[in-house]
């Protein structure tokens, strides 16, 4: 790390903090030579291998954008993106590579967003999934009634009135 003051290359880390979300290291340094100090972030990349074999950062705003699309329409709130976008990143950087397909992340999408909108569920799955015909819209939809089939409803309230 080069001193931003006068390009030396030594530097002492004086103090080192993690920060709030934890994605990345904040170091206050000391340059060896003119003493001045600054500070840098390091952050772990993440990088997205395309179908094509290009290489780019991981994006939270392109998970976002791609999925708004599926969305359109829906009630579906920007701060509910932001929270799919950042549980499709701890998704992928929980596998423990620091370069992933960009398959693996369509598949990190696909469970939260069928969370959080079916309809939209839907409409990112068959272009993501390459749907072709009814019969792949006609298994999705069954698939997610066997889920609702699977989850049990809540319980009614018992109070002193209901017996």
């Amino acid at each position: 790390m080069r001193c931003p003051f006068c390009q030396h290359s030594g530097s002492r880390v004086v103090d080192s903090r993690t920060s709030d979300d934890g994605t990345s290291i904040r170091r206050r340094r000391q340059c060896t030579k003119c003493g001045r100090r600054f500070t840098t972030i390091e952050a772990a990349s993440l990088s997205v291998r395309k179908r094509s074999g290009a290489t780019e950062p991981f994006s939270r705003d392109k998970v976002i954008n791609g999925v708004r699309r599926a969305c359109q329409g829906r009630p579906v709130s920007d701060d509910q993106l932001a929270l799919l976008a950042h549980r499709v990143e701890e998704t992928v950087r929980g596998k423990g590579h620091a370069i992933v397909d960009s398959h693996e992340v369509g598949l990190a999408i696909l469970e939260p967003l069928r969370e959080l909108d079916e309809v939209a569920y839907l409409r990112f799955a068959s272009v993501y999934s390459d749907f072709n015909s009814l019969d792949d819209f006609e298994a999705a939809i069954a698939d997610l009634r066997a889920s609702h089939a699977s989850t049990p409803a809540p319980a009614a309230e018992v109070g002193p009135d209901n017996h």
